[in-house]
């Protein structure tokens, strides 16, 4: 036996024994890594685990390392449906060590499960204090199920295999559904998860195993015309009750669209107006709310993701957020295409009123995974086109505008010379004058511009020639 070797051959018991690995390697070779490789490769991801207690009897050597690792996982960023999944397995021992067989499972599903509470009534008719248990609530749909033999016995009745000590590999890959594929989502009552699983089956010893995850996305391209449309609501609020109120509250808000992906900020345009009596706030903020169905019931978690605040409005005042932005902060992407797990978000504009109930205005948001590419206004309405082109103008004129030209210079010295009338000469203020010189209003200097005329009063010189017609 030679260790060190780059590629070995696994010891067999019995007659005709023999085995296989899946995908590559496939003419019965255990290809054998350097010593470098049991840690990992670059560009990969996976779960390593390390052996449990010694071998038990004539379990021959010992698992010092189980690991498994995904390829090209973290530059794809999450894989799709129809997407190829490749990895090894990496397998490191001690010792010889009698196998029945390596094999790899993937699986995807979506799990929802809950109790109902209900309360407990006491003997004096009361109702207690505690909850009791109800019935549980649980469903569950499976999207992936894959599974393949990485090693096996090609002959029945035989006694097993031995591996020898070292590292080994064995590869393995495996095309994704081409139907859609949910999203992977980890919420508070249900959960969507896709995993590769490697279980190592030993003869005198339980089965060892090595799990990793696998991040399924499905993508959501916000460009669809269903999300580039703005949204607009509006709604008001009598503040007080009965017949003392003290004045209504308006509040209108638009954002320019409905699809957006993580990261963007959210330009807010609102106006408020308070005509009661009491200091009002506007405030904003994102909402995520998942839904949860099962045995026909359903089940309802709400969580803020986002907020923003704006400044306080009293009594007759009115405010106007001009774009005020909210950014989306790193969320699950919107989940609607799943029949048990619903993730959806919205955008709520509202107003605290002290001593009321607070005006709110909740417009539906859809986080996508595919950014918008055009401008943002592009598919707004016309109004939200028409303030945005003034917006542009009013960028191009100056802050000063220019004052008109003078007469003087615009009116030649010879046009000037034609109009000019002759002036008496000056008279002596002191002399002739019976009252403050300040009484008198000098006259202009130059004339008020000619009266506007189709036809040129001082025409040049040069002849104009005019076409002739004849008649024969």
């Amino acid at each position: 036996m030679v260790r060190g070797a780059a590629e070995r051959r696994p010891m067999r018991r019995g007659r005709g024994a023999g085995l296989s690995a899946a995908g590559a390697g496939g003419d019965g070779r255990v290809l054998k890594l350097p010593s470098t490789a049991a840690a990992g490769f670059p560009g990969s991801r996976g779960a390593m685990t390390a052996a449990g207690p010694g071998p038990g009897p004539g379990a021959g050597g010992k698992v010092k390392t189980l690991a498994l690792v995904l390829q090209d996982e973290a530059r794809r960023g999450g894989y799709c449906s129809g997407d190829t999944v490749s990895g090894q397995v990496l397998l490191e021992l001690a010792g010889p060590l009698p196998l029945r067989g390596l094999r790899l499972e993937a699986a995807g599903r979506a799990r929802v499960a809950w109790s109902e509470a209900a309360g407990t009534v006491s003997a004096a008719g009361a109702c207690g204090a505690e909850a009791a248990a109800g019935p549980r609530r649980e469903a569950e749909v499976r999207y992936l199920d894959v599974r393949q033999s990485l090693l096996r016995r090609t002959a029945e009745g035989e006694e097993g295999l031995v591996l020898l000590d070292g590292r080994h590999a064995f590869p393995f890959s495996f095309q994704l559904p081409q139907e859609p594929l949910v999203t992977s989502f980890t919420g508070k009552y249900g959960s969507i998860q896709y995993y590769v699983k490697a279980i190592l089956e030993r003869p005198a010893a339980p089965d060892q195993s090595v799990q990793t995850e696998l991040q399924v996305i499905s993508h959501i391209d916000v460009n669809s015309p269903a999300l580039l449309t703005p949204v607009l609501r509006s709604q008001e609020k009598m503040v007080g009750c009965w017949f003392f109120t003290s004045g209504p509250v308006s509040l209108s808000a638009k954002i320019e669209r409905k699809g957006y992906c993580n990261g963007e900020a959210i330009p807010i345009y609102a106006e408020i107006e308070n005509c009661s009596s009491r200091l009002i706030v506007p405030k904003a903020a994102i909402f995520q709310t998942q839904t949860y169905l099962a045995s026909g019931k359903t089940k309802t978690f709400r969580q803020m993701v986002a907020n923003v605040r704006g400044n306080h409005i009293a009594s007759g005042g009115t405010d106007t957020w001009n774009g005020k932005t909210l950014k989306i902060p790193p969320v699950s992407p919107s989940i609607l295409d799943c029949c048990i797990i619903r993730v959806e978000y919205s955008l709520a504009v509202y107003i605290h009123i002290p001593g009321a109930k607070k005006l709110m205005i909740e417009m539906p948001l859809v986080i996508g995974t595919i950014p918008c590419i055009g401008f943002s206004s592009r598919n707004s309405s016309i109004t939200s086109q028409f303030s945005m082109d003034m917006s542009w103008l009013a960028l191009t004129l100056p802050e000063h505008p220019e004052a008109p030209p003078n007469y003087a210079d615009v009116v030649s010295e010879e046009e000037f010379s034609r109009h000019v009338t002759a002036y008496p000469p000056p008279i002596d203020c002191e002399e002739q004058l019976c009252c403050p010189v300040f009484a008198y209003i000098q006259e202009f200097r130059f004339q008020p511009p000619p009266l506007y005329s189709e036809v040129d009063p001082h025409p040049t010189d040069v002849e104009e020639f005019q076409p002739v017609s004849l008649m024969l």
